[in-house]
């Protein structure tokens, strides 16, 4: 997971912060605002937690930002039975994966439409990643869907 900052076109910025699975590709929650603030994290815990199965304790990772290391979120996390990686300081290699899909969203879907609020940024991710999890074909994983390389994996645990 990480935040990065999209600028609308009458000069406010927007933050968003998904949270994607290395192995799969899938972007499993994706919060919008327009701070980067403690909610916004904890709303994609929020998220988070309605997606994944109840015997899952993922490790989540993410950089060192100040949220990140928040007492607060430490304990979201703590709750949820998650265990927190952080990059090393001043290595930026460790968080490539969230770089990549911010590279791709923005690239694929952000960058090509004229959006003027928050609401509007939301809407375009909601279908934005949809499209990317059931429809999108990634050649990392043989040509297929993020969820259906999901649904494969799990029906051979």
């Amino acid at each position: 997971t990480d935040i990065t900052e999209y600028a609308l076109t009458n000069g406010k910025k927007v933050y968003i912060s998904p949270v994607v699975d290395e192995a799969s590709l899938e972007i499993l929650a994706c919060t919008a605002s327009y701070s980067p603030d403690m909610e916004l994290v904890l709303g994609m815990l929020d998220e988070l937690e309605t997606k994944l199965p109840a015997y899952s304790h993922p490790v989540i990772h993410s950089d060192q930002g100040s949220q990140y290391q928040s007492p607060t979120y430490q304990a979201r996390l703590k709750e949820m039975e998650l265990v927190q990686s952080m990059s090393r300081k001043g290595n930026c290699h460790d968080n490539a994966p969230g770089e990549t899909i911010f590279n791709l969203m923005k690239r694929e879907r952000l960058n090509r439409v004229k959006l003027h609020s928050l609401e509007e940024v939301q809407q375009e991710l909601e279908d934005y990643i949809y499209w990317f999890n059931n429809i999108r074909r990634s050649n990392k994983l043989n040509y297929t869907t993020p969820v259906k390389y999901r649904d494969r994996v799990m029906v051979t645990i």
